[in-house]
């Protein structure tokens, strides 16, 4: 059984890995490798699954434990060209590990892994669809600042999505950020609010996603609860726990997971 596990979900480190006990891959490594680590042994998973790293954006919050991870295992780092080039010319990727630039997909085991373009404030920016030879297949699409039809394209359909759902709006506005860093998180190439998340919830529904879980909550200008009760009231022409699942991802994983379907 294939699964995603959120193992760290917010704006101080995200990193999600898709898989099962025997063989899977990191989406991002933005924590300390030993506290990575301790969140794979807390879902019963061991650190010899990890077969491959695929970053998504040069933010520290995603690539923070990687020049630790990279010198302890030996793993294949995949990335759009311009994040992988700024990785190695910043010595993010020891040499015990291959850098990949992956173009538009990779195929590793029973799993191909495809990137798409996210609109984000970084060097390059994407987030990845995972399609599986038995028809299930996921999709982690975090850190942007609209939703734009290429990556309306890329996750619909897809059964289980790990969507962004960074701030609300109300907390945002009369919040203590600062006039630059509001508009920069308001802006097309900033990260989606909790109405653009429910809303973009709403079309994955419509095209067959089942299980939808909300993460890179902010931990200053949002609450999972508000989260959760917008997604929700935006779904309200679906039952819950019989047309989908919903959850929100922890700041660190407390053994959460959610198997990955067939549409």
């Amino acid at each position: 059984m294939n699964a995603i596990y959120p193992l760290f979900s917010s704006s101080k480190g995200n990193s999600v890995f898709i898989g099962n006990s025997h063989r899977g891959i990191l989406i991002d490594c933005g924590v300390s490798c030993k506290r990575l680590d301790a969140a794979m042994k807390r879902n019963g998973l061991d650190m010899s699954a990890v077969k491959a790293v695929f970053i998504t954006h040069d933010h520290s919050d995603h690539i923070k434990g990687l020049p630790v991870l990279t010198k302890k295992y030996s793993l294949d780092v995949y990335s759009q060209g311009g994040t992988l080039r700024k990785l190695i010319r910043e010595n993010y990727i020891s040499q015990n590990s291959q850098a990949l630039e992956i173009d538009i997909s990779a195929e590793l085991f029973d799993m191909k892994v495809t990137a798409f373009d996210t609109p984000h404030d970084s060097e390059q920016s994407c987030g990845y669809r995972v399609d599986f030879e038995d028809g299930s297949s996921c999709a982690v699409c975090t850190d942007l600042g609209c939703v734009t039809e290429s990556v309306k394209k890329a996750i619909n359909g897809a059964g289980t999505v790990l969507l962004e759902a960074n701030y609300d709006d109300d907390m945002m506005m009369f919040g203590s950020y600062p006039k630059y860093l509001k508009q920069r998180i308001f802006s097309e190439r900033g990260h989606l609010s909790n109405y653009a998340s429910a809303e973009q919830a709403l079309k994955l529904l419509e095209n067959g996603t089942r299980n939808i879980i909300l993460g890179h909550l902010s931990q200053e200008n949002n609450t999972p609860e508000l989260a959760e009760k917008t997604v929700c009231d935006r779904l309200d022409g679906f039952v819950r726990n019989r047309d989908y699942t919903l959850q929100v991802a922890k700041p660190e994983t407390t053994g959460e997971m959610a198997v990955i379907e067939r549409v």
